[in-house]
């Protein structure tokens, strides 16, 4: 019998996450369907137990994420000429929209050493003594850091809009501000990948009655939730308008469909995959001389002079 043969990463179908999820303007949710799957490849590849198949693909590529975030790391510890590289992922989505789990799944086979992960909740009264960005800036990944947002500035334009929290002049201005801060991140080495994971009406129904459902639940459970869900139609609007004014080529914006949980998943990892592609990165080269390294090794760490040496740390 031929040994079985390694799995390997299957590539999305039609072409990469990257240019199968990415939206333009003018963006109309009302066109995606929560519950579709661009990219999967069909059953003659994964087979009948899709869910499976895909969340075997989703712990190949944490294999691979964790390596490209090594060198992330090596890289931005290695070379201080040029502005350290840092890919941050953000995450925004209705409530009960999955970010929470997006970030356990997708990040679970990383370092957490070299992750960043912080979640943006209502401002603190600090918070509201400045503008809306200053969290966001002091909340930014270090360099050579993995970083992930669990919502972030976009509440701005969102809850703030939707909950008349600030007058429409102040929100509507923010979206310029936005695309100005963006860009400054992209030209001091920060790569972001901003993800939308678009849940269904009738899905986040379900996943809310779960949580009253189950008690070991209960505590995920937000009464304001159901208030937010009336204004529904509303959150839709923001959302599309967010994200049509706020998808540049230096930020663009993906809309991933997250009825399905391990769709979700799946298509995450594979736009953090693509990413990092794109950053080209590699461990650096010694800046030492390893030969001689070796042999002071092998040798017991002797000096020229007979004498053992002392390591400086």
């Amino acid at each position: 019998m031929s040994a079985p043969q390694e799995a390997q990463i299957v590539a999305p179908h039609g072409g990469s996450a990257r240019e199968l999820l990415r939206v333009t303007a003018p963006v109309d949710l009302g066109a995606i369907d929560p519950r579709s799957m661009p990219g999967l490849p069909s059953t003659k590849v994964t087979g009948g137990q899709r869910k499976e198949w895909a969340r075997a693909q989703v712990e190949l590529m944490g294999e691979e994420l964790g390596r490209q975030q090594e060198m992330l790391f090596a890289m931005a510890k290695a070379d201080s000429d040029r502005p350290a590289q840092r890919v941050l992922l953000v995450l925004q989505a209705m409530d009960c929209g999955g970010k929470d789990g997006t970030i356990k799944r997708v990040a679970g086979a990383m370092n957490p050493l070299g992750l960043h992960i912080r979640s943006f909740g209502p401002p603190t009264p600090q918070e509201l003594r400045h503008d809306f960005l200053w969290r966001i800036r002091r909340a930014l990944p270090p360099p050579g850091y993995v970083g992930m947002f669990n919502r972030s500035h976009y509440e701005d334009v969102l809850i703030a809009r939707v909950g008349s929290l600030v007058p429409e002049a102040t929100w509507r201005a923010r979206y310029d501000e936005i695309n100005t801060f963006e860009r400054e991140l992209a030209g001091d080495g920060v790569t972001l990948v901003k993800v939308m994971l678009h849940i269904s009406y009738a899905e986040q129904g379900e996943r809310l009655l779960e949580r009253l459902t189950d008690p070991h639940k209960h505590w995920k459970y937000n009464p304001g939730d159901v208030d937010a869900r009336a204004r529904w139609d509303d959150y839709q609007a923001a959302y599309a308008e967010a994200l049509s004014r706020c998808g540049t080529d230096a930020a663009p914006w993906f809309v991933v469909p997250a009825d399905r949980k391990w769709y979700r998943d799946w298509a995450v990892a594979h736009l953090l995959r693509e990413t990092f592609d794109t950053l080209d990165l590699g461990y650096p080269p010694a800046d030492f001389d390893v030969a001689h390294e070796r042999e002071r090794l092998r040798g017991g760490g002797v000096g020229a002079d007979g004498a053992p040496e002392m390591n400086s740390r």
